[in-house]
C-alpha cells in the first residue's frame, strides 16, 4: 500500500477497498484454471492428427482464448499456422459493438464429435 496514511488517515479505507477489488478479480481469474486445462486438452486431442482451424473459432473472440490458441499451436508444433486461425478473430471495433449491444453475454462451447 502506498503510504497515503501519512497525509490523511482516512485515505487507508479507499486503498483497502481498491485492493480488495483487485484480489477478488485475481481469484475469479485463477478459478477458471481448471476450465482452461480442459479446453486445452480438447483442442490438443482434436488437432493432434489433422489440423482443423475452425475448432479454434470460439476461442478467438477473447484475449484469454487467443493465448490458449497460441499455446495449443505451439505445443502441437504448428505455430506458423496461426495465420489460418487468425481469420476468426473479430476486430476491436466489432468486439466493442457486440459488447455494447448485448449486456448479458455468455460463452458456450459445443464439442462436435465429428472432428475426432
Amino acid at each position: 500500500m502506498i503510504p497515503f496514511f501519512r497525509i490523511l488517515k482516512w485515505l487507508v479505507i479507499p486503498q483497502v477497498a481498491v485492493s480488495l477489488f483487485f484480489v477478488i478479480q485475481a481469484v475469479k481469474l485463477f478459478s477458471t484454471w481448471q476450465d482452461k486445462k480442459i479446453k486445452y486438452k480438447i483442442l490438443i486431442e482434436k488437432n493432434k492428427n489433422v489440423f482443423y482451424p475452425e475448432t479454434f473459432k470460439i476461442f478467438m473472440q477473447a484475449p484469454c482464448g487467443i493465448l490458449l490458441t497460441k499455446a495449443v499451436l505451439k505445443d502441437l508444433g504448428l505455430k506458423e499456422r496461426y495465420s489460418e486461425v487468425k481469420i476468426y478473430k473479430k476486430s476491436f471495433f466489432d468486439l466493442i459493438k457486440a459488447g455494447c449491444m448485448n449486456k448479458n453475454q455468455k460463452t458456450r462451447i459445443y464439442i462436435n464429435e465429428d472432428f475426432k
